[in-house]
């Protein structure tokens, strides 16, 4: 029996691969023919790993129907850009610039002879209650899509890492999902995934808190080397006050907390322990910032846990606390080892890039569930 072709994917937003990673991971027979990005730092990231350069030439925005009809892809995957619907944003919506390549290419869909088949669009929790989701569900219905959406997050895969992002699947009405009693719901489970997973689906339907009783501890995502212990902690000098927080300058990799932060921040910060189940997301800002931008790391081995509550300013000095690396960022996302930054893209770059990706953990069994034939 002759093996049919691989399904034709569109990835847009590329950013350093994270959905094409999800992809590959996913096992559904697909190649994809082209990636779209703007970020140039973000392309020499994606190119480094995959061989391949996201396409830049001017903006998602100049694109044509007729320029995406040429690859008559079959699925398009999608993560634009989340600040028109984050909590700390303006909430302007499809009213912010950034929102409006995402609607040019809803719109794109409604002029072209070859639509995509399948749509799967990331973003985070927030965008479900926009106008720009209703403009999406709306474009969808006009286009006869079924659609099933998700908030879920790494903690519900077994990965320590609270992270809950926004998830919409579509597919043409002439394609059935597997589980077609879940059309147009949004469900914050993923008990009707079809998962390669040992777990049971009653561990799937419980909270976050509940959740980190099952999930793998935070140590197993660690790099092998501890970095940055006390007994390594270098000066990290030139502080500048922006925005309430304190962004670290330094042109070395040392990890360490610097004390002067502790003192100043220490009971904003987020504070695990290797042996920890569940760590705050890391957003963009981390490592330049302590406030509200991830945890950070125990590694004083002399220390047992003790809840942060409970925990003396005396005593956060004593814990040898570090910010997690890349790589342990990376490996929290879900990253394959083989993921690499090039030599050239620099600390700070590494998380931001990191901090606007996604996770594989759980986009990987997403994308299985929406490119399953029926």
């Amino acid at each position: 029996m002759e093996t049919p072709p691989p399904w034709r994917v569109l990835e847009f937003y590329s950013g350093i691969g994270g959905m094409r990673y999800s992809l590959a991971s996913s096992g559904v027979r697909a190649e994809v023919v082209e990636a779209f990005d703007i970020n140039d730092v973000a392309n020499d990231v994606y190119e480094h790993n995959f061989g391949h350069r996201p396409c830049q030439q001017g903006n998602i925005q100049t694109l044509t129907a007729g320029d995406l009809d040429k690859y008559k892809a079959h699925a398009w995957l999608l993560s634009p850009p989340c600040q028109p619907y984050t909590r700390q944003g303006l909430q302007k919506h499809s009213a912010d610039a950034r929102a409006f390549s995402f609607i040019k290419i809803l719109n794109l869909m409604q002029n072209m002879s070859f639509p995509p088949q399948m749509l799967f669009v990331e973003n985070v929790v927030g965008f479900e209650v926009s106008d720009t989701h209703d403009q999406l569900l709306a474009v969808l219905s006009t286009l006869s899509f079924n659609t099933q959406e998700f908030i879920l997050s790494p903690l519900q895969f077994g990965v320590p890492y609270s992270r809950p992002r926004y998830f919409c699947l579509a597919k043409q009405e002439s394609m059935c999902f597997p589980n077609p009693s879940v059309n147009d719901k949004l469900l914050r489970t993923p008990t009707c995934l079809t998962l390669n997973t040992t777990r049971t689906q009653n561990s799937y339907d419980q909270n976050e808190d509940d959740l980190e009783v099952v999930c793998n501890p935070i140590r197993n995502f660690l790099e092998a080397q501890s970095i940055g212990d006390k007994e390594s902690s270098a000066i990290i000098s030139d502080f500048k006050e922006a925005d309430g927080c304190t962004p670290i300058e330094t042109a070395s990799h040392d990890y360490t907390v610097p004390l002067s932060l502790i003192e100043r921040w220490g009971n904003a910060m987020d504070i695990v322990y290797p042996e920890s189940k569940r760590c705050c997301c890391f957003t963009k800002s981390y490592y330049r910032y302590v406030k509200g931008t991830g945890s950070v790391l125990v590694t004083s081995k002399s220390l047992k846990p003790v809840p942060k509550e409970n925990l003396e300013m005396s005593s956060l000095s004593e814990l040898g606390l570090r910010f997690f690396t890349p790589r342990e960022v990376a490996n929290l996302h879900s990253f394959p080892p083989s993921f690499r930054f090039p030599d050239q893209i620099s600390l700070r770059q590494q998380y931001a890039m990191l901090g606007n990706s996604l996770s594989i953990a759980v986009v990987a069994p997403l994308l299985c569930y929406l490119f399953a034939e029926t």
